[in-house]
């Protein structure tokens, strides 16, 4: 119980993505392009949940170099199960944030 706790009760934001090449693609370009946030990658078998403080943006050009290929958003979106704080998205990049905090 006390996990759920602390997940709810945080300023964390990020995408939740069902694990496989994307989600390790994506954790990779989490860290890349947010070089002064501590980012956290909690493995859960079927899941990779991307997660920071406060504010996390993933740029498409980052996760096509970690990924080896051409990577378009919208697969993002597709292999996102879930995410933590708000969205807001182009064919560019992604920001997930937090207006309010905890």
């Amino acid at each position: 119980m006390g996990n759920n706790t602390d997940i709810v009760h945080n300023n964390n934001v990020g995408p939740i993505v069902r694990a496989g090449d994307v989600a390790l693609a994506i954790a990779e370009a989490a860290e890349i392009d947010n070089p002064d946030k501590e980012i956290t990658v909690l493995d859960q078998t079927a899941y990779l949940r991307i997660s920071c403080e406060q504010e996390m943006i993933i740029r498409r050009e980052t996760i096509e170099e970690c990924l080896g290929k051409h990577f378009e958003m919208r697969e993002l979106e597709i292999n996102m199960a879930s995410f933590a704080g708000q969205i807001e998205g182009t064919s560019d990049r992604v920001r997930f944030y937090l207006e309010k905090t905890v």
